[in-house]
């Protein structure tokens, strides 16, 4: 065999490389001018759709937050102004009953009677305080505590203990763990 003449397998190599390599310049090529196709405007308006859409989404969610705060403010308010709504709704039967007090005949009203009534108007009114959370301060055989009491007071009595609550004189309150109003009382020196 001649060195210049081919075996088929080293021909079939040879053509084979040669289209693997007529490929990959038609791919080039094919790259070139999809590369060359899309035109630098086109890349720019694609960024600025792309922008002027998430500014958009932004100013839109902007908008949605500041509505939500809108809201938000407003049902506080509201809020603030029922606040006492649910209390004064149970007051409401008291107030009737203090009315019909009123307008009974008085020719007929006896001491006893006006009495019972206004003492049941007290027992409702009382029932509606406890049920919201408000307590009286305890006095009756305590000793003297300035966080609940208010002492205006101070006599000697020689069967209590110094520092004993001789005698209520207004009722004081607390409002769950708060206290609204100190108990006025007597206090032994």
């Amino acid at each position: 065999m001649l060195s210049d003449e081919k075996t088929p397998i080293e021909q079939e190599q040879e053509s084979g490389n040669e289209a693997a390599k007529e490929a990959t310049e038609a791919a080039s090529a094919e790259s070139a001018e999809q590369t060359s196709a899309v035109k630098p405007e086109e890349t720019v308006e694609h960024w600025k759709a792309l922008a002027e859409e998430h500014q958009s989404r932004m100013l839109r969610t902007l908008a949605d937050m500041e509505n939500l705060r809108k809201r938000v403010r407003r049902e506080q308010e509201d809020l603030q102004k029922y606040a006492s709504l649910k209390v004064i709704e149970e007051l409401l039967p008291a107030l009737d009953n203090f009315e019909r007090a009123l307008n009974v005949d008085k020719e007929t009203v006896t001491v006893e009677s006006l009495l019972q009534g206004v003492n049941m108007v007290y027992r409702q009114m009382v029932q509606v305080f406890e049920k919201e959370g408000l307590t009286p301060i305890e006095t009756a055989g305590k000793p003297f505590d300035p966080n609940l009491h208010q002492a205006v007071m101070q006599v000697e009595d020689t069967n209590l203990p110094s520092g004993a609550i001789v005698e209520e004189l207004q009722k004081g309150y607390q409002f769950k763990d708060r206290v609204i109003r100190p108990a006025m009382v007597k206090v032994n020196a």
